[in-house]
């Protein structure tokens, strides 16, 4: 059997975690899968999720919490994605720590995991720009505490690991 066709949604502000999507979505493609990578609130409107066999959905974290868009995205899917195998990943600490050691998820995507019946969570490293949009995200810039914390080949061994067990399901089934 084909492998599932993946989607890749995402809740993103000031862009740190859509590339972060685009590059999973890369990730699993080079890995043999099809994958489609839309922000959270197209993949929201989409009628059913019928086309998808595995959901990969992301948020950047804003004062440790999801971006609405993501969380829309599950509520308004939740007994489709309660079906398909679904992973959940957020982007977010603007230091190394994500590198470090596993973060537990913050208090959204715990319900959300919850709500979706996930099968993990992943935290990725952040990143904050002088484009960033947001009284409070230019504050942060404005006090030295921005950058780019994304460790590329964090989220490509992350991503491996879903293909690897997404082909290995449709192998056995």
């Amino acid at each position: 059997m084909t492998p599932p066709h993946v989607l890749v949604a995402h809740g993103s502000k000031n862009g740190s975690t859509a590339e972060i999507a685009e590059w999973i979505g890369q990730d699993l493609r080079e890995n043999g899968l099809t994958a489609d990578v839309l922000p959270a609130a197209e993949a929201a409107a989409l009628g059913n999720l019928d086309a998808y066999g595995a959901v990969l959905l992301g948020s950047g974290l804003y004062a440790g919490r999801w971006v609405g868009e993501a969380t829309r995205f599950a509520r308004r899917h939740r007994h489709a994605l309660a079906r398909l195998p679904v992973w959940l990943f957020s982007s977010g600490p603007l230091d190394s720590s994500a590198e470090e050691r596993d973060i537990p998820p913050a208090p959204g995507a715990v319900r959300v995991a919850a709500l979706v019946d996930a099968r993990g969570h992943t935290t990725f490293g952040g990143r904050l720009g002088e484009d960033a949009r947001g009284f409070i995200a230019r504050q942060i810039v404005k006090q030295g505490k921005g950058g780019d914390f994304r460790d590329r080949e964090h989220i490509r061994r992350w991503a491996r690991s879903v293909a690897a067990e997404l082909t290995r399901a449709a192998q056995n089934t």
